[in-house]
C-alpha cells in the first residue's frame, strides 16, 4: 500500500470531475479525498496499492468535461482512509 497526492490543472473545475473521481476510486477500492483548490486546480490524495493507484491515475483522463493540462504527483506518507470523500474546503492548502 501507498499513499500518493495528485496535483492537476486545466478544465477541471466546476465540470463534476470530483464526482466522476470519487467513482473511479470507489470502484477500485481506493481510499482518500479530493478538492478543489482556491487556485483552480484539483488536490486528490489516495491510497492503495501500486497498480491499482496507476489504473486509477489513467482512469481520470476518461472524465467527460476535464481537459487536464498538468499533472503533479508525489508519494507521501501511507495514510489510510476508510473511503474516498469530497472535501469542500480546501483553504488551508496552497502548494
Amino acid at each position: 500500500m501507498k499513499t500518493i497526492e495528485i496535483w492537476l490543472s486545466g478544465r477541471v473545475q466546476g465540470v463534476g470531475f470530483r464526482v466522476c473521481i470519487r467513482k473511479i476510486a470507489t470502484s477500485l477500492g481506493v481510499g482518500g479525498e479530493v478538492m478543489n483548490l482556491p487556485d483552480g486546480r484539483v488536490l486528490i490524495t489516495a491510497t492503495g496499492e501500486p497498480i491499482v493507484l496507476e489504473k486509477f491515475v489513467s482512469m481520470l483522463y476518461g472524465c467527460p468535461r476535464v481537459v487536464i493540462r498538468d499533472r503533479i504527483s508525489q508519494e507521501i506518507p501511507l495514510t489510510r482512509y476508510p473511503a474516498f470523500t469530497i472535501q469542500r474546503d480546501a483553504y488551508q492548502y496552497s502548494t
